[in-house]
This record gives C-alpha cells, sequence and structure tokens, in this order.
C-alpha cells in the first residue's frame, strides 16, 4: 500500500486535492415522504419523515461503522507516531542515511535511496492496520467486493505510485533544504502546492486508470441530460464516462476532474445499477459544481495556508528536537533525510489536531456543491434519496460537534434539510418558450 506516513511528511493530508467525489452505498428504502411544496409545506418536518425511512437497524450498523472511524483515526495516529519513533530511537534512520552515504555521493541519490526503504519499511510494519481498515472492515461492512489477491495487487500498484512520486517529491524537497536551512519552510510550503497542483493534473488521467476501465456511456438516457447540464454550466466535455468500479466495492461514485485539456465527467458502474434517473442528475449537478466553483484550485490554496502553517510549526519542532535529541538520534538537521521521520511525527502530529479545522474546509466546499447540484439538478427529492444512501456508511444524524469534528461533507440530516428548504421555495422552472422581449 501507498506509505501514509511518506505521504503525510509531504503534508499531502493538507494539500493534495484529490479529485472530488461523492460515495454512497447501498439503496435506500423505497418509501420515501409524499408531501410537496406548498403552504403546508414543512421543510424541517420533512426532512424528519425522510430519515424515518431508514430502518433502525440500518442506521445503527450505519452509526456503528461511522463512529468506528472515530478510534481509526486515533489508532492511524498512534501507529504513525510508534513507527516514527522507533526509527528515530532505535537510529535506524541514522543507519538508513548512512547505508545511502556509502551507495553514493550524490545528495540527491541519497535521498532517493532513503526514501525508496524508508516506504518499504514503514508500508510493512503499518500493513496490518491497513488490511484492518480496507480490506477485513469493508467486507465485514458489505462495501467491499475484491478478494484478497485483486485487493493486494492494488495495494502493490498504489505503493508503486506512491515510491515514485513520493522519491521525487522529497527529493525536491531535501533539495530545498538544503540550498534554504533558514527559509526552507517558507519555500517547502511553495514547493509543496506546486506539486499538490501537477499531482491534480497528473491523477485523473495516468493514475486513476491504473486501477479502473474508464469506457465512454452509451445509453443516452443517462447520458444525454449529463451532457445537458454540462452544455449549460459551459463544462467542455463531449463525453461521459463510466467506470468499472464495481469490481471493488459496492459505493457508488462520480467526479469531475481534470484541467488545461484533460477535463473528465466520470460516474461508476454501481451509480448506474442503484441510482434512478433523478438520483444521478442529483450526484452530478453536485460534482459539476466542484468544477465550476473551481473548488480543486480553492482547496488547494486554502489547504497551502493551512501547510504553511504546519511547515512553520515544523520548523520550530524539528530544531528543538534537535537541541535536546539530536545527538542521540545522529540527526543533523533539515537537510539530512535521517530526520525524515521526525518531520513525519511532527506532522502527523499537526493534521490530527487539525482534523476539525481541516475536516470543516472541506464541508464547507461540499456544502456549496450541493447548493450548486440542487440550482442545476432541480431534483430536491433525488438529493434527499441520495443523502439516504451515504448514510449506509455516514452517520445520518450527528450531533453538531460531532459534525464538526469527524465530517468531511455534510451530514444526511443537513443535505436533507438543504434540499427541503429549496423545495419549500418552489423555485419556478422557466418558460423556455416565452417569446424574445420586443427591440426597438
Amino acid at each position: 500500500m501507498i506509505s501514509r506516513f511518506v505521504l503525510l511528511a509531504l503534508l499531502a493530508c493538507l494539500i493534495w486535492v484529490r479529485p472530488i467525489q461523492a460515495q454512497e452505498s447501498s439503496p435506500s428504502p423505497a418509501t420515501s415522504p409524499t408531501a410537496q411544496p406548498g403552504k403546508s409545506f414543512d421543510p424541517t418536518e420533512a426532512t424528519k419523515a425522510w430519515l424515518a425511512t431508514v430502518p433502525a437497524d440500518q442506521r445503527a450498523k450505519s452509526d456503528a461503522y461511522f463512529e468506528g472511524g472515530y478510534w481509526l483515526l486515533l489508532w492511524n495516529f498512534l501507529v504513525g507516531a510508534a513507527i516514527s519513533t522507533f526509527l528515530l530511537a532505535s537510529k535506524f534512520s541514522a543507519q538508513l542515511r548512512d547505508f545511502a552515504e556509502r551507495l553514493t555521493g550524490s545528495k540527491t541519490l541519497q535521498v532517493a535511496i532513503y526514501v525508496i526503504v524508508y516506504t518499504l519499511v514503514v508500508s510493512i510494519v503499518s500493513f496490518p492496520l491497513a488490511f484492518y481498515q480496507q480490506f477485513i472492515r469493508e467486507h465485514q461492512y458489505g462495501f467491499a467486493t475484491q478478494t484478497f489477491g485483486p485487493w493486494f495487487v492494488e495495494q502493490l500498484i498504489g505503493l508503486t505510485v506512491g515510491l515514485i512520486a513520493g522519491t521525487i517529491a522529497l527529493s525536491i524537497l531535501y533539495a530545498v533544504f538544503r540550498r534554504a536551512p533558514r527559509s526552507w519552510w517558507i519555500l517547502g510550503t511553495l514547493v509543496a502546492v506546486v506539486l499538490s497542483f501537477i499531482g491534480n493534473l497528473v491523477a485523473p488521467v495516468y493514475v486513476e486508470p491504473l486501477f479502473n476501465t474508464y469506457k465512454p456511456l452509451t445509453d443516452p438516457k443517462i447520458r444525454d441530460p449529463i451532457l445537458a447540464m454540462a452544455r449549460a454550466n459551459e463544462i467542455p466535455v463531449t463525453q461521459v464516462f463510466e467506470v468499472d468500479a464495481s469490481r471493488q466495492t459496492t459505493r457508488i461514485s462520480a467526479n469531475v476532474a481534470g484541467m488545461l485539456g484533460t477535463t473528465r465527467i466520470a460516474l461508476n458502474d454501481n451509480l448506474i445499477k442503484q441510482c434512478t434517473l433523478p438520483e444521478i442528475r442529483a450526484v452530478m449537478a453536485h460534482e459539476m459544481g466542484h468544477y465550476v466553483l473551481n473548488h480543486g484550485a480553492k482547496l488547494t490554496i486554502y489547504f497551502g495556508i493551512v501547510a504553511l502553517f504546519g511547515f512553520a510549526i515544523a520548523k520550530f519542532f524539528f530544531d528543538w528536537a534537535l537541541r535536546i535529541w539530536g545527538e542521540r538520534w545522529d540527526v543533523r538537521g533539515i537537510s539530512d533525510p535521517a530526520g525524515l521521520p521526525l518531520l513525519t511525527l511532527i506532522f502527523i502530529t499537526f493534521a490530527f489536531l487539525m482534523t476539525p479545522i481541516l475536516n470543516s474546509i472541506v464541508r464547507v466546499t461540499e456544502r456549496e456543491a450541493d447548493q450548486f447540484g440542487m440550482n442545476t439538478s432541480r431534483e430536491p427529492d433525488g438529493e434527499s434519496k441520495v443523502a439516504l444512501k451515504l448514510g449506509a456508511y455516514r452517520k445520518l444524524d450527528p450531533s453538531p460537534l460531532e459534525e464538526f469534528i469527524f465530517f468531511d461533507h455534510p451530514s444526511g440530516r443537513a443535505r436533507i434539510q438543504m434540499a427541503m428548504d429549496w423545495k419549500a421555495a418552489h423555485l419556478p422552472a422557466g418558460n423556455l418558450n416565452a417569446p424574445e422581449p420586443a427591440t426597438d
């Protein structure tokens, strides 16, 4: 698997903005509220009625799955911190640096050798937790469809991609560290943001097809309304692609990703199989909202600001730790790759403590995309049904504190409330056949 700790060392959790996806799961209950907008239509009561359609056992299962993620967040942090601490205290990191120095005199190659071995070691040590989280637990809750063999092959592919990307990125960052030992935290942030932008450009075209097959969607009943919404919002595409995600998961997903001529609209086959046309329209309109509202670029900037704060904190604590334990760990300074576990420890601690802020930043953009999607698809009931499907793996009705800390998307309750508020407003669709106004 891709080493989450190397990626965290790059602050990837802060500045590597993936194509934003709406991921749903098993179909919602067949029944739904039948109230129609009008004088007696109460959005709050309608929201309660939608939530009441979910059986108690399904609600309990989804709550247990999502709440288990709270503990996994903690365990991932503790495991990452323990690995970093061990690599420093045992001097394994310093020994690995010495090994790289014996192989070559090139500083860049030394960093590359260090990163490759470091990534492999961390990936192996952290594999049991990843195996439980990504394979065993997903099968226990019915979200995964792959057997171990195909799943493990994809982890190896991901590890290979991570090795290449991590080696290149860290080699560049350590070159910055060597040339700017005092201002490395500022220049490092700039480099990280640039790498994030490049990653956003490259991943949809070259990385995602390594895991799934993209083919043109041919069903005109599904394709044509999506293309019509895209044309109405000036999204430069002429095709819609279908992704064979069902061989990996039961979740439904979609995205509008790419830039500079690489823009692509894609929805997975689970979305087609599990959802009605209004639901598909609601999901795709939401994804178009991310594109039209430039959320990819905005999130890169927002997280770049957070990353700058993180790099500044890293500089302070890195220097402080070296003054106390530098000789014991045999770490020479910021330009020494043996200090990577220390940087990782600082960054994952920062990211862990910043979880509510990071989630809130993403949640705000998701809320904006929801509103855009609602105005574009004009499918409040479709939006509500999709929100219930999210409830298969995301707690539908959390407390405000839970939503603030743990939710990077609006809760199902919040999304349905938004849709019902829109429905209560009963916005007119407009008369497209109205004559043009007279001109003098």
